[in-house]
């Protein structure tokens, strides 16, 4: 095979016109005779960055000017405890879990007050996302939380739930950038960087200016909304060289068409895909087909034993990570937005190599 393609979870695949810009720019940006890993985030080379950065984000998703963007650190799983610290204010929440990482969010939330369970698909083992209209809420939540994409169930929303009194929470972290969303029907969104928007290091929060007046007293400053706000995000170093890699993908998504054009190419490749997987006996994924994920596709061979067998001539055809979570087992393609589709193509050609080989 002449090309290799990685369908990796995380770290992902990222355009490689970005990974070549990068390259040309990594020990003299703009002619300043620095990297950016160098500069000061403060000086004015490097606050040029940032704000171009912020802006091309704004434009992509069409984010209101009522709402502020923060990059911080410590990936999606430290706002599992950011979200209550600043949200909660000794109300109550409700959390739906659809999977892996909203079962842990959930947990993690345990500790810093009344944290209930407003739905689960755990006894359906998450090859369903629990249906928004059977969500238990309360008025007087501070907020509901929820995860749009599964990374490891494979199990995705793709409508934002209706008539949800409190404030949603959303953890985007595996499907953000794949598709354009109306940013008010949220009060927070955050996610992850590796996935769709550069590589790990930086967390992106888009956050509602009226909710950054509730976090909790003892809510340390980098880990405080607000302060972040009023500081640009730079209460500590930033993750100066992450942010300017997600400028970049901004960038590129924009001179794609931005997301209305993303999400065509995102459909495109999971519909093969998924229609090839349907065509066979010897393949199968079991997710509802309502909540199939477009970035994250597990399957598993109707003979397990044939598995790490599968992953092993996978690589030796230049198409990597397609072994499945620890957690499930079995395989998986993530195909986000970086994923072209050629690379799909590529994975079923073998994937038909394979089972004629072993039927």
């Amino acid at each position: 095979m002449s090309c290799q393609f990685n369908f990796s979870a995380g770290p992902s695949v990222l355009p490689k016109e970005v990974l070549l810009q990068a390259q040309s720019e990594l020990i003299n940006w703009n002619a300043t005779g620095m990297s950016v890993m160098e500069m000061s985030h403060r000086g004015k080379h490097y606050l040029s960055i940032y704000d171009e950065t912020e802006e091309n984000l704004r434009k992509l998703f069409c984010i209101p000017k009522n709402y502020k963007v923060l990059f911080l650190q410590g990936g999606a799983i430290t706002q599992n405890f950011m979200v209550p610290m600043n949200l909660l204010n000794q109300k109550s929440a409700s959390y739906i879990v659809s999977g892996y990482w909203s079962k842990r969010t959930f947990n993690d939330a345990q500790v810093f007050g009344n944290i209930k369970l407003g739905a689960t698909s755990e006894a359906e083992h998450f090859l369903k996302a629990p249906d928004p209209k059977g969500w238990v809420t309360s008025e007087t939540d501070a907020y509901v939380h929820f995860c749009m994409n599964e990374t490891i169930h494979g199990v995705e929303y793709f409508e934002i739930p209706k008539n949800i009194a409190p404030t949603l929470v959303c953890d985007m972290s595996s499907n953000i950038l794949s598709r354009p969303l109306d940013i008010d029907k949220f009060g927070v969104i955050y996610a992850g960087a590796q996935k769709n928007i550069g590589p790990a290091g930086v967390t992106l929060v888009i956050v509602r200016d009226d909710l950054l007046d509730f976090s909790d007293k003892k809510t340390p400053t980098t880990f405080n909304w607000k302060i972040q706000s009023d500081n640009k995000s730079m209460i500590n170093t930033p993750t100066t060289y992450s942010i300017y890699m997600a400028g970049l993908v901004f960038k590129w998504l924009l001179d794609q068409g931005g997301l209305q054009e993303i999400e065509k190419k995102n459909k495109k490749k999971a519909s093969i895909l998924y229609e090839y997987i349907d065509s066979t006996t010897f393949y199968y994924n079991n997710v509802d087909i309502n909540n199939r994920s477009r970035m994250n596709i597990p399957f598993r061979i109707l003979n397990d034993e044939l598995t790490m067998k599968f992953v092993a001539e996978a690589e030796a055809e230049g198409l990597y990570q397609l072994k499945g979570h620890r957690l499930v087992g079995g395989l998986r393609a993530s195909i986000y937005n970086a994923m072209p589709i050629e690379g799909v193509e590529a994975l079923i050609t073998f994937m038909e190599k394979f089972k004629n080989n072993n039927s």
